[in-house]
């Protein structure tokens, strides 16, 4: 019996690009005899005419789906709408600007079947700016020292993963999803394999600066409680450090009060400024916590769909009739 893959690709400003990806998606599957598949695209409210060219290649594709979400919530969200809409024994997440090769993803089914629960592309010569090569760099940092990801392990947007991973990643409900944590917490069996990366064809990336400190911030608020014990033992070296400062000041007036010494008015105000400001980043992390923790007791949602095209769509009429 063929296993039937399930293709997520999360869309953003690629009307010029999405049809050159699933033709490469139709081209390679159909060559891949023991596979059958459906692609899921899911258009994260692009501003541009994505969602009529998602539209036209559901017409033209009967094993396709098109989710309209009603607002940005970002790829990661866009994912997780994606995963709640698959069928398949393996889903494959990929970029919707022709970067991502559709055409090896044979390299990551192959890994898949070797035993790995998750396997994820690795690049060994990337073709992204050097503002997106520098937050990949953070995100690799970051999700090692929050997350506890292997210094080894290469994490990108080009992976797939088995179905019971994806299963358990739809259990997060909150309003603030990682993909990665959500690997990471799943499943320990992932490995890497080498396919190659292109240039962009068309347009520019959507991640802005903000849209990365807001991707970063999901990850160690939201898997990770090491931002609040590394502000515990911030604060307590300090607390060590201003009593051990007090006590050298007052045995240096004392007992060696050299000539000239003058209590610095300059030195005392810089010292109130800098631990007032360690203070309110301390305070601010914690407040950032608890917000999230409100947030998601309001049951704020990780995606709003507004029009659901193509396979599902028809499926649903025609259960209805």
């Amino acid at each position: 019996m063929k296993k039937l893959v399930s293709f997520v690709i999360p869309c953003y400003r690629s009307e010029a690009t999405l049809s050159g990806v699933i033709k490469e998606i139709k081209e390679k599957m159909d060559r891949m005899e023991e596979y059958d598949y459906e692609v899921i695209l899911v258009n994260d409210c692009s501003p541009d005419e994505t969602f009529d060219t998602i539209k036209r290649l559901c017409r033209e594709n009967k094993n396709m789906t098109g989710i309209d979400l009603a607002r940005n919530f970002g790829q990661h969200s866009a994912l997780m709408a994606g995963f709640h809409h698959t069928k398949g024994d393996i889903v494959v997440c990929l970029d919707d600007d022709g970067q991502t090769p559709a055409d090896e993803v044979d390299r990551l089914l192959e890994g898949i079947k070797k035993g790995a629960d998750v396997v994820y592309a690795q690049y060994s010569n990337k073709h992204h700016s050097g503002f997106r090569n520098w937050g990949s760099h953070v995100n690799e940092v970051m999700t090692r020292i929050m997350l506890g990801k292997p210094k080894d392990l290469y994490i990108s947007s080009y992976f797939a993963a088995k179905r019971f991973v994806v299963d358990e990643m739809m259990r997060y409900e909150n309003a603030f999803p990682y993909v990665i944590g959500l690997v990471l917490r799943t499943t320990k069996n992932i490995i890497n394999v080498e396919v190659n990366h292109r240039e962009r064809q068309a347009g520019a990336s959507g991640y802005t600066l903000g849209k990365l400190l807001g991707l970063w911030f999901n990850g160690f608020t939201a898997f990770s409680v090491k931002p609040l014990r590394i502000a515990t033992a911030s604060g307590a070296v300090f607390a060590v450090a201003g009593f051990l400062y007090g006590i050298y000041t007052i045995i240096k007036k004392i007992f060696i009060n050299p000539p000239g010494l003058v209590t610095g008015f300059s030195a005392l105000m810089a010292m109130i400024v800098f631990i007032g400001g360690m203070l309110m980043l301390m305070v601010g992390l914690t407040g950032e916590y608890v917000g999230r923790t409100y947030i998601s007791m309001n049951n704020s949602p990780q995606y709003v769909i507004r029009e659901i095209t193509g396979a599902e769509s028809d499926e649903k009429q025609a259960e209805d009739n």
